[in-house]
């Protein structure tokens, strides 16, 4: 290897290499995420062009082959050639990083498209891209080949439409799948149409035999947005509260409106961007809502029930809001947009918060009596919990293993190589403890009907004997207390039997999970584990069978008489021995396990909900509509 060093070893790369290159720092994953990035970077500049009022109609089209089509009818890019690059500012748009009409707040007075780099990621990162612009009664095109133009921008026809075609095909060589989820891209397009009033966005899936499309569009915004995240849930006031005004050139929406659970649903955006860690817009917020439900608790006579002001948590419990700012000049954390920094606007929202709903709060007694008398038993429940904790806490001090009688636990103590399989009953915990690695993998039984979550508070949850083995086991603690970093497995599989009482019981964990300890499912720590249904065997012939499918082509590999094949029926896991249970459900190199994604929390939310709430009638709808869907199910 030479030493030598010098200007020769530099690289420059140019144009769209360092996106070919490094393609993580512009969409974050070559995996699913970062396919369905393009979409959304492709996407937002047609809403960006909707906040201006020049676009009313978005279509997403998945095409066979991988293919994505995207269109809208705005004002279309310029095809004109840009007086100091000597090119169309069509090409300079699809092939420059930071080329974009978002710098100079003349064309874009607000816009989601924070760096120009938008689209251009998107050509860069295509084996082709096409552009169509039809403007000024006239069609343009141009074509790339992994960001490269194939040509200059062409007047191909003439047009009496308007707007932007953006076709492009993923580069397969660059992604770990190019195959797009329709559900997962519905749901971001479902948000961009709630927080933009009156805009509709359709997608449709051509890959279907019979194509299938979904149309969204809200007049009524924020405002629909919480009518949508509270279905289903018993609300205390019926018409959401709605926040609205400008100050600074900064504009604030917000809807608010409480139910009477013990969830908090919040979801903020700057710019139609989710701001999924939060920022200084949230924390006006959530600072506007502590302070006014306080200033009433002073006039109340709840006040005399409570010994101490209520906390954020307090007054946030049950609570679901929608808050979306329209920032001209927003200053975000990275280019993944997560975080909103702009000082200035924790200010704004705050005084409109809290001035907005003071107005609304004096004409509505009814709604203020029923959020105090919620949040004054929250906090009472809070110093309940905490009391209970510490009660937990002494009693574990005292038990020097601090760990429960029901954990066989692993010798490995880095959590990194270590597994924690959450096991349906003592019979299945039993073959599990004795088939396992126990280096590496820890084996929890659970035992008896387990608490539903989504009906209990917190001081509930963290006594209820169920639940206390598996937040010991796991080890970081639950609720706002929850700590991501203490866990003490890096992979938590539920292996529950494939049949009703198993799919509670996962439901139960997952709705347990979801609750308590979001970040463990957002960090891709929660498994399923997926035992097989049947086991073929002909003489020494085995093979293990995870569905109907595979179950027929191993009896015709036998090439014996089907009636002579023996088959058997797997009803749960307490069927196996614990060989069996290794080699098809716990041997990493051969097992199969399901992932627990998020992709989506405003879905999951409404699914966790319906599932596992108090009201029957959306619970017995949902059941209805995914009936068909269903399979080897055994009653």
């Amino acid at each position: 290897m030479s030493n030598n060093y010098t200007a020769q070893n530099i690289q420059v790369l140019k144009g769209l290499d360092p996106v070919r290159t490094r393609p993580g720092m512009y969409i974050g994953t070559t995996g699913i995420d970062g396919l369905h990035h393009l979409v959304y970077e492709v996407v937002d500049n047609s809403v960006d062009e909707a906040m201006q009022g020049h676009c009313a109609h978005i279509l997403v089209v998945l095409e066979g082959n991988d293919v994505v089509r995207v269109e809208d009818d705005g004002r279309g890019i310029p095809v004109d050639i840009h007086p100091e690059e000597g090119v169309s500012a069509l090409e300079l748009v699809m092939t420059r990083l930071h080329a974009g009409g978002k710098f100079d707040k003349k064309s874009y007075k607000v816009s989601g498209g924070l760096h120009g780099v938008g689209v251009s990621v998107v050509n860069a990162l295509s084996e082709w891209c096409e552009a169509t612009v039809n403007i000024g009664g006239k069609v343009f095109m141009q074509r790339y080949k992994m960001g490269i133009p194939e040509g200059p921008a062409r007047e191909t026809g003439a047009t009496e439409r308007r707007g932007t075609i953006i076709r492009w095909k993923a580069d397969s060589s660059i992604f770990e799948t190019t195959v797009y989820n329709f559900d997962v891209l519905s749901n971001r397009l479902r948000e961009l149409a709630f927080l933009n009033k009156g805009l509709e966005i359709a997608i449709r899936d051509e890959r279907l035999s019979t194509p299938k499309t979904h149309n969204f569009k809200f007049e009524g915004g924020v405002v629909s947005f919480v009518e949508y995240l509270n279905k289903g849930k018993n609300v205390l006031y019926r018409e959401p509260l709605f926040v609205s005004g400008t100050r600074d050139e900064v504009e604030v929406e917000c809807a608010i409106q409480y139910n009477d659970g013990y969830s908090e649903i919040m979801y903020s955006f700057v710019n139609d961007i989710n701001t999924r860690e939060g920022g200084t817009h949230l924390v006006g917020f959530k600072s506007a809502l502590t302070r006014t439900l306080n200033e009433y608790l002073k006039k109340s006579k709840l006040v005399k029930k409570l010994d101490e002001a209520l906390s954020g948590d307090d007054v946030r419990e049950g609570l679901t809001a929608v808050l979306s700012v329209k920032v001209p000049n927003p200053q975000f954390e990275g280019q993944t947009k997560a975080k909103l920094g702009n000082s200035e606007v924790k200010g704004i929202v705050e005084s409109l918060v809290n001035e907005q709903m003071e107005l609304f709060l004096d004409t509505h007694p009814e709604v203020i009596d029923a959020v105090l008398q919620k949040s004054v038993l929250a906090a009472r429940a809070r110093i309940a919990a905490r009391q209970a904790r510490d009660a937990t806490r002494r009693k574990n001090a005292m038990d020097s293993a601090g760990l429960p009688g029901k954990l066989a636990d692993c010798s490995d103590k880095d959590p990194a190589l270590c597994e924690l399989f959450s096991v349906e009953g003592d019979s299945a915990g039993g073959s599990a403890k004795m088939g396992r690695n126990r280096q590496t993998q820890a084996i929890l039984s659970l035992w008896g009907k387990m608490m539903n979550v989504e009906k209990q508070r917190l001081e509930k949850v963290i006594t209820n004997e169920k639940l206390q083995p598996i937040i010991a086991s796991i080890g970081a603690g639950c609720g706002t207390e929850f700590n991501i970093g203490k866990i003490r497995y890096h992979k938590i599989i539920i292996m529950a039997d494939a049949d009703v009482d198993g799919s509670h019981i996962r439901t139960l964990l997952l709705t347990f999970f979801y609750r308590y300890m979001t970040e463990l499912i957002e960090r891709g720590h929660v498994y399923l584990a997926m035992p097989p249904l049947y086991r073929v065997a002909s003489g020494k012939y085995v093979r293990y069978a995870y569905d109907d499918t595979e179950k027929d082509r191993y009896m015709a590999e036998t090439g014996k008489d089907p009636e002579k094949v023996a088959v058997q029926r797997y009803k749960g896991l307490g069927e196996m021995n614990p060989d069996q249970l290794w080699e098809t459900t716990m041997d990493p190199s051969a097992r199969n396990i399901m992932q627990v994604h998020m992709d989506d929390a405003v879905e999951a939310e409404r699914i966790f909900s319906t599932l596992m709430g108090e009201q029957v009638a959306p619970r017995r709808e949902f059941i209805e509509e995914n009936a068909l869907a269903v399979a080897n199910l055994d009653i």
